[in-house]
């Protein structure tokens, strides 16, 4: 080989190493998390103002549980995150406020059914909750939050399915 084509070839080899230097394995997705923010009252429900209305299967499952059993839930927000591997990710479900936050973080790596995160709920800007949370499957996590306009708030944690491509 001459030397112009080992220059080249040297260039080139260089040239694809400090591009995979760039890709942090860290940063690489290993599932998504879905956080969903309902308003629940026994009260009025126009209080929390015109929002969709919660599926009945999900009603069932909320009204099941004493703490959370209310007359009408209202969906008030909903955002999907990627779960990376090594980084915190913050699921922000009432955009463009970030008046309710949640911040993830994988503990392991997760399996196509569960998954343990360290898991904190963030409410104006304060840490309401710290804990470390088991989910599991279609199986969300339900944290009774705080009053919020004649009602509580609800948010619920889940591993989310990957999309299906070209949606």
């Amino acid at each position: 080989m001459n030397r112009r084509n080992w220059m080249i070839a040297w260039v080139g080899f260089s040239l694809s190493v400090m591009a995979g230097a760039d890709e942090d394995p860290g940063k690489s997705k290993i599932g998504r998390v879905s956080v969903t923010v309902y308003h629940a009252t026994n009260g009025n429900p126009k209080a929390a103002g015109a929002k969709a209305v919660v599926a009945k299967e999900t009603t069932v499952r909320l009204q099941k549980e004493a703490r959370l059993r209310f007359k009408h839930y209202q969906l008030l927000g909903q955002d999907t995150q990627p779960l990376l591997r090594s980084y915190e990710s913050w699921a922000q479900p009432l955009k463009p406020s970030d008046e309710v936050l949640v911040r993830f973080e994988a503990q392991g790596r997760p399996t196509k059914k569960s998954a343990v995160l360290d898991l904190e709920l963030w409410l104006g800007r304060k840490k309401i909750v710290k804990t470390d949370a088991r989910l599991e499957g279609d199986r969300p996590l339900f944290v009774l939050g705080p009053e919020w306009r004649g009602g509580r708030l609800i948010i619920a944690v889940a591993l989310a399915s990957e999309p299906k491509p070209g949606s």
